[in-house]
């Protein structure tokens, strides 16, 4: 069995695919396979793995191609996860690339650890490249007091992000880690629950991903769908770490933060009123009864108080409105 399953998830990404397959050709390290998932592409992208697949250099390696009808990132990845066979699997975005010596670096780090977290740049399509978040080394970690320490660090490339780690295989499949389906931001969800259940975790600083920042990406889109995911990520997040006997400082600001971010959306997104029916208010209650949440239960109540003038605004201007219709 490979030491590594590459998994990359390809959806009409035809202008960057090749730089990604041959970042991964081009690895020093090759006890590897490759599973490209072609999640329903309209434009070249199959022809291009197709091409790769019938390379010398590719034919020498297991490189396997898995055509399914469109279903968003998160499936594309979870089939991955599920024909993977390597004792650790890495996540790779089709339109990103590694460095030629990924994987080299990442097997003499390997000691049986759940996950091994590392460095990476974020670059933009006139390929100006930042500076890399500071790097740090940790060992013999849980991966909740990785969580706790590293969630909330101002980063350029941020924390959540699921691509800045390789996962043990029989980890993953023994807790049920799978990315939930139709939605965007599927990390916010992903990372904290499986740093809960990692046992063992190190951290390199090495710079070995490079993440494409690209115009009218997902992240740099505001539509409704966005908002309901908010939510959808915030309740999913609470329903899992309410009940948990855990330090849960960091976990609840940033299901906080979620829901601050919707308890005033846009304009014309999406109405309060139908918002407030949505979020999980057992979050803001359980926050409430913790001391050493106070700054959070504070920002809560601040922004409910702020929301709920909100939807008196909102209830009176769609009254008047009514109002002037009917005259």
């Amino acid at each position: 069995m490979p030491k590594f399953s590459i998994i990359i998830p390809v959806y009409n990404v035809e202008k960057y695919l090749r730089e990604c397959l041959e970042s991964v050709v081009n690895q020093t390290f090759t006890d590897f396979e490759v599973i490209c998932v072609n999640d329903g592409s309209t434009d070249n992208s199959l022809q291009i793995l197709q091409n790769f697949s019938n390379h010398q250099i590719i034919k020498s390696l297991n490189f396997q191609i898995i055509n399914q009808a469109n279903g968003g990132l998160s499936d594309a990845r979870n089939t991955g996860i599920k024909a993977a066979q390597g004792d650790y699997i890495f996540l790779l975005d089709s339109d990103d690339y590694i460095a030629e010596n990924t994987l080299e670096i990442l097997v003499k780090n390997i000691d049986n650890q759940d996950f091994i977290a590392f460095n990476g740049h974020r670059f933009f399509e006139e390929r100006q490249i930042e500076i890399a978040d500071e790097g740090t080394s940790e060992n013999n970690l849980t991966g909740w007091k990785y969580y706790n320490k590293y969630a909330l660090v101002q980063r350029k490339f941020h924390f959540v992000c699921t691509v800045l780690r390789i996962y043990k295989r029989e980890f993953l499949l023994k807790n049920k880690l799978f990315f939930k389906k139709g939605i965007y931001h599927e990390d916010n969800i992903f990372t904290p629950i499986c740093c809960y259940y990692a046992e063992n975790v190190k951290v390199i600083p090495d710079v070995l991903y490079f993440y494409r920042m690209r115009a009218g990406s997902i992240s740099a889109q505001i539509k409704p769908k966005n908002i309901y995911d908010t939510i959808d990520i915030a309740n999913c997040l609470s329903e899992f770490f309410i009940p948990k006997n855990i330090d849960k400082s960091v976990i609840y600001r940033e299901i906080a933060g979620m829901y601050f971010s919707v308890f005033m959306p846009p304009k014309n997104l999406i109405p309060a009123r139908e918002v407030r029916k949505l979020i999980n208010w057992d979050f803001y209650k359980t926050v409430s009864q913790y001391n050493r949440h106070k700054r959070i239960y504070k920002l809560l109540k601040i922004s409910v108080i702020l929301f709920k003038i909100y939807i008196f605004i909102e209830q009176f201007f769609k009254t008047l409105t009514t109002k002037n219709t009917k005259k």
